[in-house]
């Protein structure tokens, strides 16, 4: 059940990568037309008028975030054809709209739903009018239509009804399941809508204290995979506002941009998009510290190490590389970067500071500091002269405690870490005679032989149950344990760590664990 849990929180961060392309073409159109900086920004010309096109055009991604999830779930919870998966997922998210508008149509009455274009709780989806499930719709008919197509996407029918296998076959089966989740839906979404909007006004409330305990929890859960249903819910659901906090800055940006209020007055639900906080000034105290704290021989090693970790924290707001480091070498340490995320966030709020700061430093720029710099720059001096406070004060405290208690972060023993190089791989392969795929694969591509090299230390494919990643690990469960090999034999071969749990365990690879898992899915066919 745990792995179940990890995998779909995992899975939901497939499509929340695509929203930092967007929002850095979103962040650039608001700030052409800012006439602040380009007087000729003025209203009807045709400068704004080709601008402003742009503009709509970046906000395909963030109005059509349902869709998204329903379309980007099944690429990493198939088991098998991903693709096709995708596509009975679509047609069953439509199919369950449709269903839901044709009852609508008939019993809205009976049901007190007003039933008309612009009504709150309603939405419009694929041309027909239905309730606003928000991403909850589209997660689950998602959800079950990857577990029809996973247990019945290979079964064989009879010669005749060949034409139904496959694809056919599991949009067959999910079309009444779709007719029985929207009758439920009817019943009991607006229930569940006036109950959320009452939650957004407890959680508005909550002020400086809802934000600590909210990026805390975002960030204790970390090693779950839980945090995905933390943050998920708020930032792409209507837990907090209607549509997801995301989606609502984004849509209100120019608005913002051109007031001179309090940021936390115009978009107070932005409280709870300050985790990027922790990623970027936390996370860079963290790897001052851990260099700091290795041996003189070992920075050098360390310090490759850490760099690329840091960058990919700091830039993108990825910070599972860096955190992975030490997480479960010294988990106090996890708890406390964990309490100084929560307290930096939560001081920034009562200061003032407000917005799309969930993610990394790119986000920072292009969706903050850039459109909204002319009217709330002192807001952001703030923010940063608080944001390298909490880095020196993440610094000291990391160190104390990796000094204090001898902790053995990177770079304080003798194991060698290092990232897996060609020249590795080739001296790998020398020394193993017996390797199967020597003579099949003769390539110079590090991630294929990286892909090779994990599937022979997980003890081959024959061991390997289940394959699945997240944004910077992939998700393994084996049949024999015994058979995989040490954190240090993965380290070699460019793993930042690994996890070990039974049958289950986490190889954390970096940005590139997609394409890793791809050409081990390829290998393992």
């Amino acid at each position: 059940m745990r792995n179940t849990i990890q995998r779909f929180g995992a899975a939901m961060f497939v499509p929340v990568l695509l929203f930092p392309s967007a929002g850095i073409l979103l962040g650039l159109t608001v700030v052409l037309l800012n006439p602040h900086l380009f007087p000729f920004a003025v209203e009807g010309s045709t400068y704004v008028k080709i601008v402003s096109i742009f503009q709509k055009a970046s906000l395909v991604l963030f109005q059509n975030m349902p869709m998204l999830f329903a379309l980007g779930l099944p690429i990493a919870l198939a088991k098998k054809a991903s693709g096709r998966a995708v596509l009975a997922a679509f047609i069953s998210y439509l199919t369950f709209n449709y269903f839901i508008g044709g009852i609508l149509d008939i019993r809205s009455e009976q049901l007190g739903i007003n039933y008309q274009v612009g009504k709150t709780g309603l939405i419009e989806i694929g041309g027909v009018l239905t309730l606003d499930t928000s991403i909850a719709g589209s997660i689950m008919t998602a959800a079950f239509t990857v577990w029809i197509h996973n247990r019945y996407f290979d079964l064989r029918l009879p010669e005749w009804a060949n034409v139904f296998t496959g694809t056919p076959l599991i949009v067959i089966i999910c079309f009444p399941l779709m007719l029985v989740l929207a009758v439920l839906t009817v019943l009991v979404w607006p229930p569940i809508q006036n109950g959320i909007q009452s939650l957004q006004i407890f959680i508005l409330n909550s002020g400086a204290f809802g934000v600590w305990l909210f990026t805390f929890l975002e960030r204790i859960l970390i090693p779950t995979g839980l945090h995905h249903f933390v943050y998920g819910p708020i930032y792409f659901g209507p837990i907090v506002t209607d549509g997801g906090t995301v989606n609502y800055w984004i849509s209100h940006i120019s608005e913002f941009a051109n007031s001179t209020k309090s940021l936390t007055k115009l978009f107070p639900q932005g409280g709870f998009m300050l985790i990027g906080m922790g990623k970027v000034f936390g996370c860079s105290g963290i790897s001052m510290a851990i260099y700091a704290t290795a041996k003189p021989e070992n920075k050098k090693m360390v310090l490759g190490l850490l760099i690329g970790a840091t960058v990919t924290a700091v830039l993108t707001g990825i910070t599972e590389p860096i955190e992975f480091t030490f997480l479960f070498i010294a988990p106090i340490l996890f708890v406390v970067h964990a309490f100084l995320a929560a307290s930096m966030a939560a001081i920034m709020y009562m200061l003032g500071v407000s917005g799309n700061f969930y993610s990394g430093i790119i986000d920072f720029i292009f969706q903050n500091w850039l459109p909204l710099g002319a009217n709330h720059w002192m807001t952001y001096v703030i923010q940063v002269t608080i944001g390298l406070t909490f880095t020196a004060i993440y610094f000291f405290v990391f160190k104390f405690l990796i000094l204090k208690f001898n902790l053995i972060t990177p770079g304080r023993s003798d194991t060698n870490i290092k990232l897996f190089t060609k020249s590795d791989y080739q001296n790998s392969k020398k020394s193993k005679s017996s390797n199967q795929y020597d003579t099949e694969f003769e390539t110079n591509d590090l991630i294929i032989q990286q892909a090779i090299a994990f599937i022979e230390g997980l003890g081959g494919k024959e061991n390997i149950i289940q394959l699945t990643n997240c944004a910077t690990r992939l998700r393994i469960e084996v049949s024999n344990p015994e058979l995989v090999q040490k954190v240090t034999y993965f380290q070699s071969y460019g793993a930042i760590n690994v996890v070990y749990k039974g049958q289950s365990l986490q190889i954390i690879v970096g940005l590139t664990v997609p394409q890793v898992r791809e050409e081990m899915s390829i290998l393992l066919k």
